[in-house]
C-alpha cells in the first residue's frame, strides 16, 4: 500500500530530492530528477524529462518529449506543447563546461507553448501569453501577446481563455477590449493589456 497522492507510471523514474504534488500525473518515460519541485494537478506526457533544481507550478500540463532544464521555472496553469524545447546555455560547446552560465527562463501564470516551438534561454513569458506551434522566442514576451514565427514576433493579443482579442502587434492607447467568448475586460495601460479593474 503507498501512501502517494500522485501517480508515476511504472516505466518513470522519479529521484530523491523530488517533491511532487497532489493528483499529478507522471506517465511513460518521464524522469523526475532531484531538487525538483511539481505543484498539484500537474500532467508530464510520455518522455518528459524535469531538472534537476527546475520548478513547476499547480496544474501545470506538459506533453509529450519535453526536456525541462536547469534554469527553467514554470508558474501556475502553464502549457507547454507536444516535443517544444527548451535552453538553458546561450553558447553551448561540448567540449567547454558552462553549468555556471545558466540562464533563467520564466514562463508566467497561464502561458502557453505550441508544439514544436522553442524559448531560448534568459527570457520571461508574460501571463497568458500563445506562443504558435514552430514558433522561436528570442526575447521577452508581454502578458497576453500572441507571437508566432522565426524569431517569434507579436501579431496579436489573446484573452486568459485563449481566445484573439485584438489582431496586430499594436495596442491602442486607453483600449478596452472584451472578450467575446468569456466576458472578461481588459484595459491598455502604460502601454500593455491587463485585466480591467
Amino acid at each position: 500500500m503507498t501512501d502517494k497522492k500522485y501517480f508515476v507510471h511504472e516505466s518513470s523514474y522519479v529521484d530523491d530530492g523530488a517533491v511532487i504534488g497532489d493528483n499529478t500525473k507522471i506517465w511513460h518515460f518521464c524522469h523526475i530528477m532531484k531538487n525538483t519541485t511539481i505543484g498539484r494537478d500537474c500532467s508530464l506526457g510520455q518522455n518528459v524529462v524535469a531538472g534537476p533544481n527546475v520548478k513547476l507550478g499547480n496544474n501545470v500540463k506538459v506533453q509529450n518529449n519535453v526536456s525541462i532544464y536547469d534554469g527553467v521555472e514554470i508558474e501556475d496553469d502553464v502549457f507547454c506543447g507536444p516535443s517544444m524545447v527548451f535552453t538553458n546555455v546561450i553558447n553551448p560547446r561540448s567540449h567547454i563546461a558552462r553549468k555556471s552560465e545558466f540562464r533563467k527562463t520564466l514562463l508566467k501564470k497561464g502561458a502557453s507553448v505550441g508544439a514544436n516551438a522553442t524559448v531560448v534561454c534568459g527570457h520571461t513569458l508574460g501571463r497568458y501569453c500563445f506562443i504558435g506551434a514552430g514558433s522561436v522566442v528570442t526575447k521577452d514576451i508581454p502578458d497576453f501577446a500572441l507571437l508566432v514565427g522565426n524569431p517569434a514576433r507579436i501579431t496579436g493579443w489573446v484573452c486568459q481563455c485563449g481566445v484573439k482579442l485584438i489582431s496586430g502587434a499594436k495596442l491602442e492607447p486607453n483600449a478596452k477590449p472584451v472578450c467575446q467568448a468569456c466576458g472578461t475586460k481588459y484595459q491598455v495601460r502604460d502601454g500593455m493589456l491587463d485585466f480591467a479593474g
